[in-house]
This record gives structure tokens, C-alpha cells and sequence, in this order.
């Protein structure tokens, strides 16, 4: 896994996005996050298999939907799809506007290359230690 500086700043909005000390996720290449609401033995390929499935766009298809939310404007936007726990960070500066539209389709697009790349920067695992045997 390559960590750059972009990354690594990716890393801490989400990082501030999801703050609940229960909920592991696992970070792609071009900002989208999948949440593991199960987490279990290896999150990268559970991750994996979560976007290979709900990551790339389908014409015509429900993977073509996406929901914008404003978190922050230092933050920029997080776009959503139809998978609850597949979420896409778009920074002010990525979308050519910065109507619902421009950072939608943008997030959606970078859903799309996560989901056919599949190429995994970073693991939150928040599991707990293992209880007494």
C-alpha cells in the first residue's frame, strides 16, 4: 500500500467522518470508503468483494444513483450510492462545480474506478482486542 501526502489526507477526513471506535473501514485509491458494518478476518478483501459488487456504474442500473452530502467546506462532499456503507470523498477542489450534479457525478466516477481498480491505501481496523477463550 503506497501512502502519499493526498492519501494520507484522505485518511484523516475520514478518519473525522467516521469517529465511532466501533466501525473499521478500508480506503481506495481514489477516496471511496467501505464501511464494515461485520467486520471479519481480512477487511481489505472484505472490502474488496463489498465494492467489486456495488462499485462499478451500470447503465440503467441502480449503481447509477448517487446522494450528495456537504460535510464541511474543508472537507468537501461525500457521495453516496446504493450501497449504504460505500461512501465517496470529493475535496473542493475536484468537481468542475460545486452543484449537487458536478460532485455527484465526480464521486461517482471515482466509485466506478475504486470499483474495477480495486486498489486498497488504507486499513482502519477498529475490531477490538479478542475476548478471553
Amino acid at each position: 500500500m503506497m501512502v502519499t501526502v493526498k492519501t494520507e489526507m484522505i485518511i484523516d477526513v475520514w478518519q473525522r467522518l467516521l469517529p465511532d471506535p466501533r466501525k473499521s473501514w478500508v480506503l481506495f485509491e481514489h477516496g471511496t470508503c467501505v464501511v464494515l458494518a461485520a467486520p471479519d478476518g481480512d477487511l481489505a478483501e472484505q472490502a474488496i468483494e463489498i465494492l467489486r459488487k456495488y462499485g462499478p456504474v451500470e447503465a440503467g442500473s441502480a449503481a447509477g444513483d448517487f446522494g450528495v452530502i456537504n460535510v464541511r467546506d474543508a472537507d468537501g462532499w461525500v457521495v453516496t450510492g446504493h450501497h449504504r456503507d460505500v461512501l465517496t470523498h470529493v475535496a473542493p477542489d475536484e468537481p468542475s462545480g460545486h452543484e449537487d450534479l458536478a460532485v455527484g457525478l465526480c464521486g461517482r466516477a471515482k466509485r466506478h474506478r475504486d470499483g474495477t481498480e480495486l486498489n486498497v491505501v488504507h486499513v482502519e481496523d477498529r475490531r477490538g482486542p479478542a475476548g478471553p477463550a
